[in-house]
């Protein structure tokens, strides 16, 4: 397993669950997962990096979230002629391998049909990019084009006007008053529309539609509230299980087995949201 620290996050702690929910089911079979985990840093990545190509093993889990280290890893670990499944983005490279996870593309084009719904006047909208250190991972990006391309692809919609905002996470108290003047929707392309909602919830800015990412506990307070209209959930938990049961059946079954999983996207609203019974 390749993948970020999940340590208080919640979407990579539920990716976590599944891969460990997987790991007990399979463990008859001899499946036995080492884990590699990287901060949320280019260097951090880098240094697992080396500690990967190094080690031995029959198939890799990996996530990965800087689109050119990942590139250049890839095409390095193809020389191992080792099976990789990833989970979360899916990237172009050189070496052929499996995806389970979102559309993203597809997941920011069924954004951008959420929010032009039942609208005529004309409306501003946002996207409020809040990154790391990155300027952002391809699926992000793919994300925000998906989103584009909804509107470009309906170009009777020209009621439509769009704006973006980049900030740091470091920087969340950059946020202003200014930034949301005149705005009817924001479009968040990640897990962080909580900050959003927090900041129009704090200085009483009402009627703002906001849609983002993730079922993070956050999140669904100011889905509850009615702060934030829609999350696109990516069954972070589901991606982990399928991840590993893909190489199972590579691997210990040797079945043959498509390459891509796509899991289904589900939009959540206050209205249809109930968490899971533990």
């Amino acid at each position: 397993m390749f993948l970020p620290q999940y340590e208080n996050l919640e979407y990579w702690k539920s990716q976590i669950d599944g891969i460990e929910k997987a790991a007990i089911e399979f463990s008859k079979f001899g499946i036995v997962l080492d884990y590699f985990l990287y901060d949320f840093n280019t260097l951090s990545f880098k240094e697992s990096v080396k500690k990967v190509l190094e080690f031995d093993c029959d198939g890799l889990l990996f996530a990965p979230i800087f689109y050119e280290e990942s590139v250049r890893f890839l095409n390095e670990y193809k020389k191992k002629n080792i099976p990789v499944v990833m989970i979360d983005s899916n990237i172009d490279s050189n070496a052929e391998h499996a995806y389970v996870g979102q559309d993203a593309f597809q997941s920011g084009y069924l954004a951008g049909r959420l929010i032009s719904f039942a609208v005529k006047n004309e409306r501003q909208i946002l996207i409020f990019k809040i990154t790391r250190e990155i300027e952002s991972t391809s699926v992000y990006l793919q994300r925000i084009n998906g989103f584009y391309s909804f509107f470009k692809d309906h170009d009777e919609l020209t009621n439509f006007k769009f704006s973006e905002i980049t900030i740091k996470d470091s920087g969340i108290d950059q946020l202003n008053l200014e930034m949301f003047s005149g705005i009817n929707s924001v479009f968040v392309p990640n897990s962080r529309a909580y900050i959003v909602a927090g900041f129009l919830e704090q200085n009483n800015i009402k009627g703002v539609r906001i849609i983002g990412y993730d079922l993070l506990e956050q999140n669904i307070e100011y889905l509850n509230k009615g702060v934030i209209d829609f999350l696109i959930n990516q069954r972070p938990e589901e991606q982990g299980y399928m991840a590993i049961n893909h190489l199972y059946k590579k691997l210990v079954l040797q079945e043959p087995i498509e390459n891509t999983h796509y899991i289904p996207l589900e939009i959540i609203l206050k209205e249809n949201y109930f968490p899971a019974r533990k």
